[in-house]
Protein backbone atom coordinates (compact mmCIF):
# COMPACT_ATOMS: atom_id res chain seq x y z
CA UNK A 1 0.00 0.00 0.00
CA UNK A 2 2.68 2.26 0.75
CA UNK A 3 4.58 2.21 -2.26
CA UNK A 4 1.15 3.16 -4.13
CA UNK A 5 0.48 6.02 -1.43
CA UNK A 6 3.72 7.53 -2.20
CA UNK A 7 3.55 7.48 -5.71
CA UNK A 8 0.20 9.12 -5.82
CA UNK A 9 0.85 11.93 -3.90
CA UNK A 10 4.57 12.47 -5.50
CA UNK A 11 2.35 12.46 -9.02
CA UNK A 12 0.02 14.67 -7.40
CA UNK A 13 2.78 17.18 -5.82
CA UNK A 14 4.78 17.29 -9.55
CA UNK A 15 1.34 18.06 -11.29
CA UNK A 16 1.06 21.25 -8.23
CA UNK A 17 4.51 22.56 -9.02
CA UNK A 18 3.87 21.97 -12.73
CA UNK A 19 0.68 24.28 -12.01
CA UNK A 20 1.94 26.93 -10.36
CA UNK A 21 4.59 27.48 -12.99
CA UNK A 22 2.21 27.56 -16.17
CA UNK A 23 -1.30 28.24 -14.63
CA UNK A 24 0.21 31.11 -12.45
CA UNK A 25 2.26 33.40 -14.08
CA UNK A 26 4.75 35.47 -11.86
CA UNK A 27 3.84 38.76 -13.38
CA UNK A 28 0.37 38.63 -11.75
CA UNK A 29 1.83 37.55 -8.43
CA UNK A 30 1.76 39.30 -5.30
CA UNK A 31 1.76 38.93 -1.16
CA UNK A 32 -0.69 36.55 -0.16
CA UNK A 33 -4.20 37.91 0.49
CA UNK A 34 -7.51 36.23 0.50
CA UNK A 35 -10.77 37.61 -1.62
CA UNK A 36 -14.49 37.42 -0.78
CA UNK A 37 -15.64 35.65 -4.07
CA UNK A 38 -19.34 34.13 -2.35
CA UNK A 39 -21.41 36.73 -3.90
CA UNK A 40 -20.46 35.62 -7.67
CA UNK A 41 -22.12 33.28 -10.01
CA UNK A 42 -24.81 32.47 -7.87
CA UNK A 43 -22.23 30.10 -6.22
CA UNK A 44 -21.94 27.63 -8.97
CA UNK A 45 -17.97 27.72 -8.37
CA UNK A 46 -18.63 26.31 -4.70
CA UNK A 47 -20.85 23.62 -6.25
CA UNK A 48 -17.47 22.86 -8.15
CA UNK A 49 -15.38 22.86 -5.24
CA UNK A 50 -17.72 20.46 -3.60
CA UNK A 51 -18.46 18.09 -6.32
CA UNK A 52 -14.41 18.13 -6.63
CA UNK A 53 -13.77 17.06 -3.30
CA UNK A 54 -16.84 14.56 -2.89
CA UNK A 55 -15.45 12.87 -6.48
CA UNK A 56 -11.56 12.90 -5.00
CA UNK A 57 -12.66 11.90 -1.50
CA UNK A 58 -14.76 8.78 -3.66
CA UNK A 59 -11.47 7.57 -5.55
CA UNK A 60 -9.11 7.98 -2.76
CA UNK A 61 -10.83 5.70 -0.56
CA UNK A 62 -11.39 2.73 -3.35
CA UNK A 63 -8.19 3.31 -4.34
CA UNK A 64 -6.97 2.51 0.00
CA UNK A 65 -9.34 -0.31 -0.30
CA UNK A 66 -8.48 -1.76 -2.95
CA UNK A 67 -4.92 -1.91 -1.81
CA UNK A 68 -5.85 -3.22 1.41
CA UNK A 69 -6.59 -0.28 4.12
CA UNK A 70 -10.03 -1.60 5.75
CA UNK A 71 -12.84 0.15 5.03
CA UNK A 72 -13.79 2.44 7.63
CA UNK A 73 -9.96 3.76 7.42
CA UNK A 74 -10.21 4.02 3.68
CA UNK A 75 -13.22 6.53 4.09
CA UNK A 76 -11.76 8.79 6.23
CA UNK A 77 -8.61 9.34 4.96
CA UNK A 78 -10.37 9.63 1.97
CA UNK A 79 -12.15 12.13 2.99
CA UNK A 80 -9.00 14.29 4.61
CA UNK A 81 -7.56 13.24 0.89
CA UNK A 82 -10.36 15.08 -0.66
CA UNK A 83 -9.93 18.14 0.92
CA UNK A 84 -6.23 18.57 1.52
CA UNK A 85 -6.14 17.84 -2.63
CA UNK A 86 -7.77 21.03 -3.15
CA UNK A 87 -5.83 22.91 -0.42
CA UNK A 88 -2.99 24.42 -2.75
CA UNK A 89 -5.20 25.50 -5.21
CA UNK A 90 -6.51 28.12 -2.55
CA UNK A 91 -2.62 28.83 -1.73
CA UNK A 92 -1.55 29.67 -5.23
CA UNK A 93 -4.44 31.71 -5.88
CA UNK A 94 -3.57 33.61 -2.48
CA UNK A 95 -1.02 34.95 -4.22
CA UNK A 96 -3.04 36.90 -7.57
CA UNK A 97 -3.20 40.12 -8.07
CA UNK A 98 -6.41 39.78 -9.83
CA UNK A 99 -8.11 37.56 -7.09
CA UNK A 100 -7.03 35.65 -3.78
CA UNK A 101 -7.56 32.90 -1.01
CA UNK A 102 -11.17 32.10 -0.50
CA UNK A 103 -12.54 30.83 2.69
CA UNK A 104 -15.65 30.15 1.11
CA UNK A 105 -14.23 28.22 -1.61
CA UNK A 106 -12.60 25.86 1.76
CA UNK A 107 -15.52 26.14 3.03
CA UNK A 108 -16.70 24.57 -0.17
CA UNK A 109 -14.07 21.87 0.34
CA UNK A 110 -14.98 20.87 3.49
CA UNK A 111 -18.52 20.31 2.78
CA UNK A 112 -17.92 18.30 -0.04
CA UNK A 113 -15.60 16.12 1.81
CA UNK A 114 -17.53 16.00 4.73
CA UNK A 115 -21.02 15.03 3.11
CA UNK A 116 -18.80 11.55 1.85
CA UNK A 117 -17.67 11.25 5.40
CA UNK A 118 -20.40 11.80 7.26
CA UNK A 119 -22.64 9.06 5.22
CA UNK A 120 -20.26 6.07 6.07
CA UNK A 121 -20.39 7.02 9.60
CA UNK A 122 -24.24 7.24 9.33
CA UNK A 123 -24.67 4.24 7.26
CA UNK A 124 -22.02 2.61 6.29
CA UNK A 125 -22.83 3.28 2.53
CA UNK A 126 -22.72 6.68 0.16
CA UNK A 127 -26.30 7.08 -0.44
CA UNK A 128 -26.26 10.62 -2.02
CA UNK A 129 -23.66 11.23 -5.04
CA UNK A 130 -22.92 14.35 -5.91
CA UNK A 131 -23.26 14.43 -9.87
CA UNK A 132 -22.09 16.65 -12.63
CA UNK A 133 -23.73 17.72 -16.46
CA UNK A 134 -23.10 20.23 -18.71
CA UNK A 135 -24.74 21.45 -22.19
CA UNK A 136 -22.95 24.44 -23.66
CA UNK A 137 -24.88 27.80 -23.55
CA UNK A 138 -24.89 30.80 -26.02
CA UNK A 139 -23.31 33.05 -23.64
CA UNK A 140 -19.37 31.41 -23.92
CA UNK A 141 -19.03 33.36 -27.60
CA UNK A 142 -19.89 36.74 -25.71
CA UNK A 143 -16.84 36.50 -23.04
CA UNK A 144 -15.01 33.60 -24.18
CA UNK A 145 -12.04 34.86 -22.07
CA UNK A 146 -13.42 34.15 -19.36
CA UNK A 147 -16.53 31.44 -20.36
CA UNK A 148 -14.17 29.53 -22.12
CA UNK A 149 -13.24 29.13 -26.37
CA UNK A 150 -13.35 25.46 -26.99
CA UNK A 151 -15.75 23.24 -25.70
CA UNK A 152 -13.57 21.55 -22.65
CA UNK A 153 -12.75 24.93 -21.46
CA UNK A 154 -16.52 25.44 -21.67
CA UNK A 155 -17.23 22.38 -19.02
CA UNK A 156 -15.03 23.87 -16.84
CA UNK A 157 -15.40 27.47 -17.22
CA UNK A 158 -18.96 28.41 -18.05
CA UNK A 159 -21.01 27.86 -14.95
CA UNK A 160 -24.28 28.94 -17.62
CA UNK A 161 -23.93 25.64 -18.77
CA UNK A 162 -23.35 23.80 -15.83
CA UNK A 163 -25.79 21.66 -13.51
CA UNK A 164 -24.51 20.07 -10.49
CA UNK A 165 -26.73 17.16 -8.75
CA UNK A 166 -27.68 15.37 -5.54
CA UNK A 167 -28.69 12.21 -6.50
CA UNK A 168 -30.55 10.00 -3.82
CA UNK A 169 -30.56 6.29 -3.80
CA UNK A 170 -34.60 5.63 -3.26
CA UNK A 171 -33.99 2.13 -2.17
CA UNK A 172 -30.88 2.57 0.24
CA UNK A 173 -33.17 4.84 2.42
CA UNK A 174 -36.52 2.87 1.75
CA UNK A 175 -35.67 -0.23 0.81
CA UNK A 176 -38.82 -1.51 -0.68
CA UNK A 177 -38.86 -4.16 -3.61
CA UNK A 178 -40.68 -2.59 -6.59
CA UNK A 179 -37.56 0.15 -6.87
CA UNK A 180 -34.85 -1.24 -8.49
CA UNK A 181 -31.19 -0.63 -6.55
CA UNK A 182 -29.82 1.10 -9.06
CA UNK A 183 -32.42 4.08 -9.57
CA UNK A 184 -31.97 7.87 -7.92
CA UNK A 185 -34.00 10.76 -7.64
CA UNK A 186 -32.04 13.46 -8.63
CA UNK A 187 -32.20 17.17 -7.57
CA UNK A 188 -30.17 20.10 -9.82
CA UNK A 189 -28.78 23.31 -9.32
CA UNK A 190 -27.97 25.47 -11.67
CA UNK A 191 -27.68 29.36 -12.93
CA UNK A 192 -28.13 30.82 -16.02
CA UNK A 193 -27.67 34.91 -18.07
CA UNK A 194 -24.21 35.38 -16.14
CA UNK A 195 -21.55 37.40 -18.49
CA UNK A 196 -19.84 38.17 -15.21
CA UNK A 197 -19.42 36.99 -12.05
CA UNK A 198 -21.86 39.71 -9.68
CA UNK A 199 -25.84 40.25 -10.67
CA UNK A 200 -24.87 44.10 -10.59
CA UNK A 201 -22.60 43.56 -13.42
CA UNK A 202 -24.72 41.23 -15.36
CA UNK A 203 -27.81 43.89 -14.97
CA UNK A 204 -25.46 46.39 -16.05
CA UNK A 205 -24.70 44.58 -19.28
CA UNK A 206 -28.42 43.98 -20.04
CA UNK A 207 -28.71 40.39 -18.41
CA UNK A 208 -30.78 39.10 -15.73
CA UNK A 209 -29.29 36.34 -13.23
CA UNK A 210 -31.57 33.53 -12.42
CA UNK A 211 -31.12 30.40 -10.13
CA UNK A 212 -32.33 26.87 -11.78
CA UNK A 213 -33.77 23.64 -10.03
CA UNK A 214 -34.32 20.73 -11.49
CA UNK A 215 -36.46 17.26 -10.04
CA UNK A 216 -34.66 14.09 -12.24
CA UNK A 217 -34.18 10.65 -11.96
CA UNK A 218 -30.91 8.90 -12.62
CA UNK A 219 -28.59 5.70 -12.56
CA UNK A 220 -26.65 4.70 -9.83
CA UNK A 221 -24.56 2.45 -11.43
CA UNK A 222 -22.41 1.07 -8.19
CA UNK A 223 -25.96 -0.94 -7.70
CA UNK A 224 -25.93 -2.42 -11.26
CA UNK A 225 -25.77 -5.95 -11.11
CA UNK A 226 -22.77 -6.58 -13.01
CA UNK A 227 -20.51 -9.25 -11.46
CA UNK A 228 -17.23 -7.65 -13.74
CA UNK A 229 -15.22 -5.92 -11.49
CA UNK A 230 -13.44 -4.43 -14.65
CA UNK A 231 -16.79 -3.75 -16.20
CA UNK A 232 -17.73 -1.56 -13.09
CA UNK A 233 -14.47 0.34 -12.62
CA UNK A 234 -14.75 1.37 -16.48
CA UNK A 235 -18.72 2.43 -15.60
CA UNK A 236 -17.21 4.43 -13.10
CA UNK A 237 -16.76 7.81 -14.69
CA UNK A 238 -20.84 7.30 -15.53
CA UNK A 239 -21.20 7.66 -11.69
CA UNK A 240 -20.29 11.22 -11.52
CA UNK A 241 -22.46 12.26 -14.57
CA UNK A 242 -26.09 12.35 -14.71
CA UNK A 243 -28.07 10.61 -17.23
CA UNK A 244 -29.88 12.57 -19.49
CA UNK A 245 -33.46 11.91 -18.49
CA UNK A 246 -36.82 13.95 -18.13
CA UNK A 247 -36.77 16.67 -15.75
CA UNK A 248 -38.57 19.13 -14.64
CA UNK A 249 -37.58 22.71 -13.80
CA UNK A 250 -38.46 25.42 -11.56
CA UNK A 251 -36.78 29.05 -12.50
CA UNK A 252 -38.13 32.81 -12.08
CA UNK A 253 -41.32 31.54 -10.29
CA UNK A 254 -42.52 29.22 -13.36
CA UNK A 255 -42.22 25.27 -13.82
CA UNK A 256 -40.84 23.82 -17.18
CA UNK A 257 -40.86 20.35 -18.35
CA UNK A 258 -37.72 18.93 -20.11
CA UNK A 259 -38.57 15.50 -22.14
CA UNK A 260 -34.63 15.40 -21.74
CA UNK A 261 -32.33 16.63 -19.68
CA UNK A 262 -28.75 16.64 -19.61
Amino acid sequence: MYPLVIGVNSAYAGAMVYMSNVWYTSENRTSFHFYNDLPQWKQMDKMGHMMTSFTEADIIARTLKWAGMSERNSHIYGAIGGFLYQAPIEIFDGFEKSYGASVSDLGANAMGSLLYLSQYLAWQSIRIKLKFSFQPSSLARLRPDVLGSSLSEQILKDYNGQTYWLAFNVNSFFQHKSVPHWINLSIGYSAHNMLYGRDHENIQAGFRPFRQYFLSVDFDFDHVPIKSKLVKTLLYPLNIIHIPFPALEFSNNKFKFHPLYF
